[in-house]
């Protein structure tokens, strides 16, 4: 029988850099959710491990053992055909072949040893928002987040992260608050996050200015901001992203636009 896995696009809301290890891994505090937007696994026995992929963004992803969903089938124990439909693009802060591999887990089993594919595996198993601390290892669930809709959008530029890092002027900066509040409804939500930041959202923006374009382009957004390390960047909606999306995506139709929902 056929099993099926979504994998999820990652976004951190907020993602304050907190300090530094001696071993050069950055600390993170961040609030991280999941939008119905993301790739799809299909998964049937078979004799041999074996990965197909097809999407809008199919081309150049490794169909061996490069993969994330080849090594997390080789973790878990499962050999068989795996159909991967790529829909996220390549490089673009939002979980892409991390969420890929934390579906294969979901299914098959060895979620305990996830970190050992990267540091953003572990936080993909749990679709839903949580609060990601330490190197991403420190993870706490937290109260349900209201009902919001939100647009996705990645001008197709590459952000190394490396540079990003290395280009903050500050590595160690206050981290939310210890406790999370609880929120009645969107604005509530929207306006503690605009009091929160992404500190890597400025050394971002000097290395990629398409990233202005985008945030302005999110103008009639609750709150609009640079997921992650970028390119990739977010709008919340309580209602009416779907419309945001579309003319957006008219007015760029060179960039990748996407619009959904959260997931709770």
């Amino acid at each position: 029988m056929t099993t099926e896995a979504f994998a999820a696009a990652k976004v951190n809301l907020t993602l304050h850099v907190t300090g530094q290890r001696g071993d050069g891994y950055h600390l993170l505090d961040s609030l991280v959710v999941f939008a119905d937007i993301g790739d799809r696994l299909w998964f049937d026995p078979a004799p041999d491990l074996q990965i197909e992929v097809s999407g809008p963004f199919s081309d150049g992803v490794p169909t061996d053992d490069r993969n994330l969903v080849w090594q997390a089938a080789e973790l878990a124990g499962w050999s068989g055909r795996i159909h991967l439909e790529k829909n996220l693009p390549h490089g673009a802060g939002i979980g892409g072949g991390s969420s890929d591999a934390a579906g294969v887990l979901r299914a098959f089993g060895g979620g305990d040893r996830a970190a050992t594919l990267g540091a953003d595996v572990p936080v993909c198993l749990t679709p839903r928002a949580q609060r990601m601390r330490g190197i991403g290892d420190v993870l706490d669930a937290v109260a349900p987040l209201p009902d919001m809709e939100i647009v996705l959008i990645n001008p197709h530029v590459l952000v190394p992260t490396a540079p990003v890092f290395a280009a903050l002027e500050s590595k160690h900066n206050s981290p939310m608050s210890d406790v999370l509040p609880t929120f009645e409804n969107a604005d509530d939500f929207c306006k503690w996050l605009k009091a929160q930041r992404n500190d890597l959202e400025n050394p971002a923006r000097a290395i990629a200015p398409q990233i202005d374009v985008v945030v302005e382009a999110l103008e009639d957004a609750m709150i609009a901001r640079m997921s992650g390390s970028g390119a990739t960047c977010f709008g919340l909606y309580q209602h009416g992203a779907k419309a945001a999306a579309k003319r957006i995506a008219l007015a760029h139709p060179d960039w990748w636009v996407a619009a959904g929902k959260l997931l709770s």
